[in-house]
């Protein structure tokens, strides 16, 4: 990014910021207290603004910079272990309502990615957007084939947008992370940082289109989530071409009351395909808000999901789902000292940390919100608390149960939306049970000997050659042993023999330097005392070197 562009967004950012009074903030750092009187004398700040809470100062704020830091907002949005509350809150409402670019645009991308005219690969194609976002938009159309699909493509030039934005963030970054205490906490660089591979890898929609592929291979045989198909022969690296469902929003409450939908059998399906993709799949959609969630409502009793949008999952690996497991059961059972040790021995947290002192860190969160009725505790919420205690006993961060913890706040959200009464656990309890079933009883060993069983055979022409190989060389290894014990033994006597040469010698070579200088006539006394003090020395030196080489 060159200076002159450089400087023209830095002009701009600081605009946006002054016009929300989030210079109020800025000058509020530590670092910057001092200049504080630049703020009182700044003409802009001489007339009184419009009361204004500082989340929505700063959504407001984001949303006047533009898609790339829309799209930051969101990230932060998922990182309440990091950020207040309040400003967690607000920033959740960020949205991706940004305005369409120009449909002659995303036709000539289409025909470029796919190297063909529009009409030889739509029958239809409407011009007018169904949805614009930050980072790509999407138009509907029909195959040639009759099947109604959409059409996702990124936004021109995003990259180098995107690029140029993060340059600057970094910039930020580190001003703030110099700021103080504060700035330290919420590890700005380190957000900049995780922020950068997620919106890259967005950019990519091949990759979505890959993620999306393998879900619909864990749900193919589900009644609980679809997940829409993918028509990879149209589809490039800036265009997606993906079935088009139908279904309610799931943030419309109203009309599934109206069509009379099983509210508490949709919350529960919802938790069930959490736990199902965690702990049975290892492979969840991590971005489940209810713009990427519909509700498949065609029979009322008995109601499923449609997911769309698959630029972010996440996976956790066998050690993390097992302690994952651990942790939620302890949680559960209120089991304060299991979680914590789940902790120290996943490694979440150093393995020398006191189990005591971080317990009763867990009971001093927990149990309060235990107080309240089932139904009313959030264990998104607890999971995030959780995650604020350990960071005191310099727990690192995991990405992947950010993720988690995301996905985890917006399916029990959802959930609670649609049937208030919820109960997280009574859902959750048969998965993690069965978890540990899977991981300690009878079926885990049948599993590991199914697993590893086709590899054992493969080796089994070859044990008597592989046996007769150990026995060989361990026999060749006594014999080695043996004869350079042999060696060892003359080796040793050798050196015994030479090492008495050379003390005698070196007492003898002592004792003759210090005679020669004392026999000299024009040696000082101190010197003659001196060299009384090196026979001494020298003889004990003798000594000692014949004691240990004799040893």
């Amino acid at each position: 990014m060159n200076i002159v562009n450089q400087t023209l967004r830095m002009v701009e950012i600081n605009r946006v910021l002054i016009r929300y009074g989030l210079d109020d903030l800025f000058y509020s750092l530590p670092a910057l207290k001092k200049f504080r009187f630049i703020y009182h004398l700044s003409p802009w700040n001489w007339k009184k603004k419009e009361p204004m809470s500082r989340g929505e100062k700063i959504r407001l704020a984001l949303e006047d910079l533009g898609p790339v830091f829309i799209k930051l907002g969101q990230m932060l949005s998922t990182r309440r272990d990091m950020l207040d509350e309040d400003i967690a809150d607000e920033l959740a409402k960020l949205q991706d309502n940004v305005p369409p670019f120009p449909t002659p645009l995303a036709r000539k991308i289409i025909e470029r990615e796919l190297d063909q005219p529009i009409n030889a690969i739509f029958k239809t194609f409407e011009d007018k957007p169904l949805a614009s976002a930050s980072i790509a938009q999407v138009h509907s159309a029909t195959l040639h084939s009759g099947e109604s699909v959409i059409v996702k493509v990124v936004r021109p030039e995003i990259e180098k947008t995107i690029r140029h934005d993060i340059e600057l963030m970094y910039l930020m970054a580190k001003v703030l992370q110099r700021s103080g205490n504060t700035g330290k906490r919420l590890r700005p660089v380190e957000v900049v940082k995780e922020y950068e591979k997620t919106i890259i890898d967005e950019l990519d929609l091949l990759r979505e289109a890959a993620n999306a592929g393998q879900l619909r291979r864990n749900f193919k045989e589900s009644k609980d989530l679809y997940i829409p198909d993918i028509y990879w022969n149209q589809s490039s690296t800036n265009v997606l071409v993906m079935e088009r469902i139908y279904g309610v929003p799931s943030g419309d409450i109203a009309l599934l009351n109206a069509q009379g939908v099983n509210m508490k059998r949709l919350a529960e399906r919802g938790v069930e395909i959490f736990f199902t993709q965690v702990f049975t799949h290892n492979f969840f959609h991590a971005d489940m808000h209810p713009g990427n969630i519909f509700i498949d409502a065609s029979n009322p009793d008995d109601p499923s999901y449609i997911a769309v949008d698959f630029g972010i999952v996440g996976t956790l690996t066998p050690e993390d789902q097992r302690y994952l497991a651990d942790n939620f059961h302890a949680f559960f059972n209120r089991d304060y000292k299991g979680v914590a040790e789940a902790h120290i021995a996943s490694g979440w947290v150093p393995p020398d940390t006191n189990a005591n002192e971080f317990e009763s860190a867990i009971r001093t969160v927990c149990e309060p919100i235990f107080q309240l009725p089932l139904k009313d505790i959030s264990y998104g919420k607890l999971l995030l608390r959780l995650f604020q205690t350990a960071r005191r006993f310099n727990m690192e961060v995991q990405p992947q149960l950010v993720l988690l913890q995301k996905t985890l706040l917006n399916i029990e959200g959802l959930g609670r939306e649609v049937y208030p009464d919820l109960d997280l656990w009574e859902t959750a309890k048969p998965f993690l049970q069965r978890r540990v079933d899977e991981q300690f009883g009878f079926s885990s060993i049948l599993k590991a000997i199914k697993s590893e069983f086709p590899r054992l055979m493969e080796q089994t022409p070859y044990v008597p050659v592989m046996v007769n190989e150990i026995v060989r060389h361990v026999h060749s290894q006594q014999l080695n042993q043996k004869s350079e014990s042999q060696q060892l033994e003359q080796l040793r006597n050798e050196i015994k023999q030479n090492n008495r040469r050379v003390v005698i010698t070196l007492t003898g070579a002592t004792l003759l330097i210090v005679a020669t200088l004392g026999s000299t006539a024009l040696m000082p006394a101190a010197v003659s005392i001196s060299a009384g003090s090196w026979v001494l020395g020298g003889s004990g030196l003798g000594l000692i070197l014949y004691s240990l080489f004799r040893r």
